[in-house]
Parts: C-alpha cells; sequence; structure tokens
C-alpha cells in the first residue's frame, strides 16, 4: 500500500484567550486543521510550517509535537505529524485549497471540525496548549578525538559536521528561538554560530553543560537548563554526549515521563516543552 505522509499544527494565537484557527476545504467540504502533504527530501518540521502558511497566510513557530494519526485515503495509508504551532505573522487571504478560516476559541472550535481524528489533536493540543520550548543540540561531528593534536576544547567541526550544522541551520530557527547558548568549546560554539548570528545575538557560555563540569557536579547541568527555561523564552543550548542523556532522564523522571531509551547523537536535538518549570514533552530529532 502507498504511504502519504503529511504534517501540521494546531495553530493558535493568544487575544484575551487562546484561539484555535480552522479551516474549510472547499475540495472536501469539511473543516479541518491546516496540513499538507511532505514534498519530496522535506521534514516534517518544515512541510508543518509551509503548510500552515500556504494555507492560511500566517508564519508559524513550531513549539511541542503533539501527535502523530494515520487513516487511508484513497487506497493509500496516509500519516500525519502534528504540532502546536503559534501564529506570528501575517493574515488570511482565501485560495485554492483553503476558503475561509475562523479563529475559535477551543470550545467552539471542536464541535466544527469534520473529522474525530483532528478532535484527538485538538484534544493534545489542550493538554498543555502555552509552552516554553527548549532545544537541546548535541554538537556536530567534529572528527575523531585521537587524530586532533591541539587542545580538545579547540577541536572544530568536520567536514560531516558541516554538512549537520547546515540541516540545524534549517530546522533551528522553524521553532523561533531568541537565545543561544553553548558549552565554551569550538565544536559546540560552531554548531551554533550561524543561528546566532543570524539573530544578531552573542552564544551565551555554559561551562556547566560541559561533560567536565557534568562529571562532577550533575545537578548544576538541570538546574542551569531549568534557569533558561524559566526565562520562558524558546532557547538553543549546545552541550555534549555525556551530559544531554543525564539531563533529559532526569527532567523525564521528575516530571514522571517514560521517555525509554534517550539517545543523542552528533547533530541531533531534543525539543523539551516547559510549563511551570516542569517538563510536559520531550521530542527527539535525528535529521541525518
Amino acid at each position: 500500500m502507498t504511504v502519504i505522509s503529511a504534517a501540521g499544527a494546531v495553530l493558535w494565537r493568544q487575544t484575551n484567550s487562546i484561539e484555535i484557527a480552522v479551516v474549510h476545504r472547499p475540495r472536501y467540504d469539511d473543516w479541518t486543521l491546516p496540513k499538507g502533504k511532505l514534498d519530496k527530501g522535506e521534514s516534517i518540521y518544515i512541510a508543518a510550517v509551509r503548510e500552515v502558511l500556504e494555507e492560511t497566510g500566517y508564519q508559524a513557530v513550531l513549539s511541542r509535537y503533539l501527535r502523530q494519526v494515520a487513516y487511508e485515503v484513497q487506497g493509500a495509508a496516509k500519516t500525519v505529524d502534528y504540532f502546536a504551532a503559534e501564529a506570528v505573522a501575517g493574515s488570511f487571504v482565501p485560495n485554492e485549497e483553503v476558503d475561509e478560516l475562523r479563529w475559535l476559541a477551543p470550545s467552539a472550535a471542536a464541535p466544527l471540525l469534520t473529522h474525530d481524528h483532528d478532535r484527538a489533536v485538538l484534544a493534545s493540543f489542550l493538554e498543555y496548549p502555552v509552552t516554553t520550548t527548549l532545544l537541546l543540540v548535541r554538537h556536530a561531528h567534529a572528527g575523531n578525538k585521537a587524530e586532533w593534536d591541539g587542545p580538545d576544547d579547540e577541536r572544530p567541526l568536520s567536514p560531516q559536521g558541516l554538512a549537520q550544522r547546515a540541516v540545524l541551520d534549517e530546522l533551528l530557527p522553524l521553532f523561533g528561538p531568541t537565545q543561544v547558548h553553548a558549552t565554551p568549546k569550538v565544536r559546540c560554539f560552531e554548531t551554533v554560530a550561524p543561528l546566532a548570528d543570524r539573530l544578531g545575538v552573542a552564544i551565551v557560555p555554559e561551562p556547566v553543560m560541559s561533560e567536565a563540569s557534568h562529571q562532577g557536579y550533575p545537578a548544576c547541568a538541570v538546574t542551569r537548563l531549568l534557569e533558561i527555561a524559566a526565562l520562558g523564552a524558546p532557547a538553543v543550548v549546545c552541550s555534549q554526549g555525556g551530559v544531554i542523556p543525564d539531563v533529559v532522564e532526569h527532567l523525564g523522571k521528575e516530571s514522571g515521563m517514560e521517555l525509554g531509551l534517550v539517545s543523542s547523537r552528533k547533530g541531533s536535538v531534543w525539543v523539551l516543552s516547559f510549563l511551570a518549570g516542569v517538563l510536559v514533552s520531550a521530542h527527539y530529532i535525528d535529521r541525518r
């Protein structure tokens, strides 16, 4: 059976209260959440932002991963990955796919939605509608430590690492970060330097997020991460493989989440969503 991959979002904005965007598709005569098929080679993250823009006219910032839904359509198996996404700019103009958009309170949006799976996605969003996003990045590939003659702190990214960084340069801005932090090692700073340049911000050194510091004082990395999250703005923190799994596992246990095996491959990202200092969602991205 043919498999169709798609991505979409619960697009929300906050006026006096939270409002949800629900769109009408004349081709199907249904009310649904904005979504669409992935282009060839496209990730679910890029597709979700692109499809929201094409269908609604709004630029969106991703945050929490919500869920995947699966169903059959015209003899094919279709999967749709959904995110929470805040509308940050734009306006709706009727187009070929969508002829009407309504901003509604969640209590009004749910009964208008045509499909049960859309109501299930909306329910997932409403569990934690507004969260703070922290992107915990493992630095990109930096060659073989045994083949590097200089101080380990100065080991730079390899050609493979630069390719991984290019992927991160497309991915990280989709989540709207405004701050960039990194362990003070060349490979960590180089991993997030293009993002910091794009944002026009300085990289904040985070020595307690290094492996050396973590081995002696493991609680400090968790405390510092929570301090960054408490600032309330989306942030990127680049650290090392000897730190990230411990931190994510600790946060998961503290919040009662079952995360299973916590991976942290070079150039990967944990999208951590916090509410009132508690981890409520952890989504792992390895785009290699």
